[in-house]
C-alpha cells in the first residue's frame, strides 16, 4: 500500500510527495525514484511536512501516528489503525485532545459504486458480501483485519448503527500462512433495525471476488466492487409453466444506474484527506467514524474465540 499511496500522492495536483520513509533501502529507494521523491531510512521529525500517510506494517501504526499527531501533523493511517482496540481508542482520543486531523484508510468508502449504493439504498434488510482472494504470502495478518475490516465498515455505515449480535467463525487452513493468522472468516452481524449482514472473507480462493448485495423490500442492489459497477433488480412476477418443457419463469426489471464519479478510490480518498488536512472538510466528523468498525472487529475476535477452529 505504501507504493500505491506514493503513486497517487505524486500524481495529484494537490500534493507533493516530499519523502518516502522505509528501513529497507532497496524498497524505499525504488518507490522514491519511481515517483520523483527522496528516500530516508527513518524520519527524525515532521518539520516542513503538511501531512503524513502511514502505510507501514500494522504493528507500527500507533508509534508513527502518535509521533505525527504530537507534532501537530494531519495523519492518514492505513486500515486497521491497530489490531488492539485499546490502542485505536487511545489514538482517536489523542487526536481529539490535540485537535489534529486523523483519518483511517478504509478505502471502500471511496469506491464510486459503493458511494452510488449509499445514494440508492433506502431500506436495507440483508447485506451479503463476498471478499475472496488467492493466497498472498506477503500478507502477514489474518483476513479479519486485512479483508473483513472493509465489509464490517460497509455494514455499520449501511445500517447506521452498531450491531446487537455478532457471530464469527475463523479458520487457519493454508499451510503457508503465519501461525495464528486466519485464512477464512465468516461473520454474521445482526442490527437493532433487523438488518442482517453476512460477510465472507477468504484468501484460499482461486480467483479474486469482490461482490456485494443489498436486499430491500422491493429491490436487490448488486455491486461489483472490482469493476465498480452497480445493478438494481426489481422482481415483478414468477410462474411455473407446464407441458413437455416444464420449468420456472421469472420476470425482473433491471436498472443500471450511471456512476458519474469514476475516480480511482485511492485518489478520491487522498482528495478527501487533503480537504480534511486543509480545513475544507470536517475533521471531527471524520474522526468520529474511525472507532465503529474497530469496535465491531473486537466483537468478531471475541465471538470467534467462543466457537471456531483454533488459529
Amino acid at each position: 500500500m505504501g507504493g500505491l499511496h506514493a503513486r497517487v500522492l505524486s500524481q495529484s495536483i494537490q500534493t507533493e510527495l516530499a519523502v518516502v520513509v522505509d528501513p529497507d533501502a532497496d524498497r524505499g529507494t525504488a518507490v522514491a525514484e519511481a515517483w520523483g521523491s527522496k528516500w530516508l531510512p527513518h524520519l527524525d521529525g515532521f518539520t516542513g511536512l503538511d501531512a503524513v500517510v502511514i502505510a507501514s506494517p500494522t504493528p507500527t501504526h500507533t508509534e508513527w501516528a502518535v509521533a505525527a499527531l504530537e507534532a501537530g501533523v494531519p495523519t492518514l493511517v492505513e486500515k486497521p489503525v491497530s489490531e488492539a482496540l485499546a490502542e485505536t481508542e487511545a489514538l482517536v482520543a489523542l487526536a481529539e485532545r490535540l485537535d489534529v486531523p486523523l483519518m483511517c484508510g478504509l478505502l471502500e468508502r471511496f469506491n464510486p459504486a459503493v458511494m452510488k449504493m449509499h445514494e440508492i439504498v433506502e431500506e436495507p434488510l440483508h447485506l451479503n458480501v463476498l471478499r475472496h482472494s488467492p493466497h498472498t504470502p506477503r500478507i502477514a495478518t489474518g483476513v479479519v483485519f486485512d479483508l473483513s475490516v472493509h465489509d464490517v465498515d460497509l455494514a455499520v455505515r449501511l445500517a447506521d448503527q452498531q450491531p446487537e449480535r455478532v457471530s464469527a467463525h475463523l479458520s487457519a487452513c493454508h499451510p503457508a500462512s503465519p501461525p495464528g493468522s486466519e485464512d477464512v472468516a465468516e461473520v454474521l452481524l445482526t442490527f437493532p433495525s433487523g438488518m442482517v449482514a453476512a460477510l465472507s472473507a477468504s484468501r484460499v480462493s482461486q480467483r479474486k471476488l469482490r461482490q456485494l448485495q443489498v436486499a430491500e423490500p422491493t429491490r436487490l442492489v448488486e455491486v461489483d466492487l472490482l469493476r465498480r459497477d452497480i445493478t438494481v433488480y426489481h422482481h415483478v412476477t414468477e410462474d411455473f409453466f407446464a407441458g413437455r418443457t416444464t420449468g420456472y419463469r421469472q420476470q425482473t426489471v433491471i436498472d443500471i444506474p450511471a456512476i458519474l464519479d469514476a475516480r480511482e478510490p485511492l485518489a478520491a480518498q487522498l482528495a478527501h484527506f487533503v480537504d480534511i488536512a486543509t480545513g475544507r472538510a470536517d475533521h471531527e466528523a471524520e474522526r468520529r467514524t474511525i472507532l465503529a468498525p474497530h469496535r465491531v472487529l473486537e466483537q468478531v475476535r471475541v465471538a470467534a474465540e467462543r466457537h471456531t477452529r483454533p488459529v
